[in-house]
């Protein structure tokens, strides 16, 4: 099935409690740690793809409002999440995880073919992350138990639009990590 990485987007303190709170988040934290911990026993690596902003800089604050400000603790991981020795950080300043980022270059290192999208926002960064992956040829997987959105509608359409524009693969935590051993 080829060289899988997990791709963990956004799992940031201000977007699980702070300033962008996406309360639905809280109930993929427990999927994402067995996944993670798996994948760390597997040999699988973990990536985080993290928005990291630059006040007064960034287009995309415009919209939001200020979020994941570099050198803030709303653009760490949160707590149950955080990042272990081996896995990788990428920033990223826009909602694709592979713009303006060394993502491919790595993923490419690795000899990774096959991508497992998690974290926030089913409808925008794991959508755009997903575009550019699909783009670039890797293979998406997609645990719907990893992933969320502000609302239902929001993670419903999400995961639609990624199966069906994209080709991903939508299936669960538990189906990944049995494809680890």
């Amino acid at each position: 099935m080829g060289k899988k990485a997990v791709i963990v987007i956004d799992m940031l303190n201000d977007f699980v409690t702070g300033t962008l709170k996406c309360d639905r988040a809280q109930r993929i934290i427990p999927p994402l740690k067995r996944l993670i911990e798996s994948a760390r026993v597997n040999g699988v690596p973990v990536i985080y793809s993290n928005d990291l902003h630059y006040k007064g800089v960034d287009k995309e604050l415009n919209l939001w409002g200020d979020h994941a400000l570099a050198g803030t603790k709303g653009a760490e991981v949160i707590e149950e999440l955080k990042p272990a020795e081996g896995d990788f950080i990428i920033p990223k300043r826009r909602y694709s995880g592979f713009f303006q980022t060394d993502l491919h270059l790595l993923l490419r290192e690795l000899g990774v073919d096959t991508l497992i999208m998690t974290g926030l926002h089913a409808n925008m960064c794991v959508r755009h992350t997903s575009a550019d992956a699909f783009y670039w040829g890797y293979r998406i997987l997609i645990p719907k138990d990893g992933t969320e959105a502000f609302t239902e509608e929001d993670y419903v359409g999400g995961l639609d639009y990624l199966a069906k524009v994209y080709g991903a693969e939508i299936t669960s935590v538990d189906e990944i990590i049995k494809e680890f051993a």
